[in-house]
């Protein structure tokens, strides 16, 4: 829908709305002298939802009304305007950022103060030096406000803009309401509280609060705390909230027990039962990846979906590939399993006539260079016998060709290395291995006097061929020092590679 046929220009007299009677502040009193168009409310939004957004904004104190004693909700906003609700809709008074100079602010006008907390506060931009405050806004501009505002990812908000968004499109004072009063809802709670827990696979809980967590709250080791189970269910790893929700979270936890009631406490509060799932992830293929790594591979074509598509902390990396699944794990008319952390999962694999081995996750695999192949290691020291055949088995997952045969592969090879302070170094392989190949290993540097040093992959910090190595055990390189760099284990190999922190 273009932005004509969404918002017909008319010359309609604006009317309060209902009987009510709004507060109206003197800072007010100028919009009655704005010439706007006024325009019909979109197919998409109801008037009553534009009412209901605008009376909540009103009992707020967010949003007031004109010297007409209308709301003017079929106004084009103002920047000004929409400075104001922004500011007060997120309670940026404490906030503080860096000045910035803004050459068409007067320092009388009621608008100013909040204008310039937003572009203080990054949140509002100016152009060469200018706010232009009468200027009407455009849903795309809305859009960005609102979620630099809210520090929530920008498909979100736009998910929340879908009834009247369009590209080139002004903004409405009452589609403004009717997103602010969503994302009004959507702002974190210390005090938050579950309101329902369903159990989705044999891995995941789907868990609605009435507020957003905050950052802390997130935090694995705080919610460690706050969750607890019955029947020996655990966290594996944090809560993430998922894309376009208000307060709908991605659970990850140990492989539940099907059929089994467990219950759940939040904070020392209980919350109910919930039933464990049977559900296994439905992953296609198996496969090596190295002497001592292997991956099992999803596809979302087959309904199948790793959670970094669909939450709100990684909507922004994943760019148009991101979307929202609704309250039924839908999308697009297609139902998606979810496939939540990998973060202390593991799987057995077996080697044909030899007795199972356990293999554990490799950090940060499962969802990398828009593959769904979490990778899965050995334990130290072993490896795939090449001319094996090798079948993987799980209990969170059904592998529909859960067998392949092991092949002998080259090993990684070190290129070059060098410092990047003293705490950190860059290793450069010949040849990009495009996948997190990294994860998990470790160099020794040693110098000339035998000293060692042991370098740790840090996790997703790969550009191509070339990742950043930690010095680990708070050991630090010494400026003019050459070292020479060989890998840990059989990963990598490294002939005369040395480095030297200047």
């Amino acid at each position: 829908m273009n932005s004509t046929t969404r918002k017909i220009a008319t010359f309609l007299t604006i009317t309060a709305l209902g009987t009510a009677a709004f507060p109206l502040t003197a800072n007010q009193v100028h919009a009655a002298t704005y010439v706007t168009n006024i325009a019909a409310t979109s197919a998409q939004l109801s008037q009553q939802q534009i009412d209901a957004a605008v009376k909540t904004l009103n009992s707020l104190g967010i949003m007031t009304g004109y010297a007409d004693q209308s709301m003017g909700e079929h106004r084009a906003i103002t920047r000004a305007e929409l400075a104001s609700l922004v500011y007060k809709t997120f309670n940026l008074e404490g906030k503080t950022g860096e000045t910035v100079e803004v050459t068409d602010l007067n320092p009388n006008a009621w608008y100013t103060p909040y204008a310039s907390k937003l572009v203080e506060l990054g949140i509002m931009q100016t152009k060469n030096g200018q706010f232009s405050p009468q200027a009407q806004v455009t849903d795309a501009e809305l859009e960005q406000v609102v979620s630099k505002a809210m520090q929530r990812d920008v498909k979100s908000v736009h998910h929340w803009m879908s009834q009247f968004y369009s590209e080139n499109g002004s903004v409405k004072r009452g589609e403004t309401a009717v997103l602010l009063q969503t994302a009004h809802q959507a702002i974190p709670s210390e005090q938050a509280q579950i309101e329902s827990v369903r159990s989705l696979n044999a891995i995941t809980l789907i868990v609605t609060f009435d507020k957003p967590l905050t950052a802390t709250d997130e935090a694995f080791a705080k919610a460690q705390t706050d969750f607890a189970f019955t029947g020996g269910l655990t966290l594996t790893n944090m809560p993430r909230l998922k894309t376009g929700s208000i307060a709908t979270y991605i659970v990850p936890t140990s492989v539940q027990e099907a059929g089994e009631m467990y219950s759940l406490t939040y904070k020392d509060q209980e919350v109910g039962a919930f039933e464990g799932s049977g559900t296994k992830i439905n992953m296609t293929t198996a496969s090596q990846v190295t002497n001592d790594t292997f991956e099992i591979e999803a596809l979302q074509k087959n309904g199948v979906v790793d959670y970094g598509y669909i939450i709100s902390a990684y909507s922004g990396g994943r760019g148009a590939n991101a979307f929202v699944l609704n309250d039924q794990e839908q999308a697009g008319g297609k139902t998606y399993q979810i496939i939540s952390s990998m973060q202390a999962r593991q799987v057995v694999i077996t080697p044909e006539g030899g007795e199972p081995i356990v293999a554990r996750y490799v950090p940060f695999t499962q969802s990398t260079d828009g593959k769904q192949k979490p990778k899965f290691r050995l334990p130290e020291g072993q490896t795939l016998k090449s001319g094996v055949t090798y079948t993987v088995s799980s209990d969170w997952a059904n592998i529909e060709d859960d067998s392949f045969t092991a092949k002998s592969l080259d090993a990684l090879e070190v290129a070059s290395a060098q410092a990047v302070n003293e705490n950190s170094i860059e290793v450069m392989l010949t040849q990009d291995p495009g996948d997190e190949l990294f994860s998990g290993r470790s160099v020794t540097l040693t110098s000339p006097s035998g000293d060692v040093l042991t370098a740790t992959y840090k996790y997703s910090s790969r550009k191509g061929a070339t990742g950043v190595f930690d010095i680990a055990n708070d050991g630090k390189l010494t400026p003019g020092t050459t070292y020479t760099i060989n890998p840990v284990g059989d990963w990598s190999i490294a002939s005369s590679v040395t480095l030297t922190l200047e």
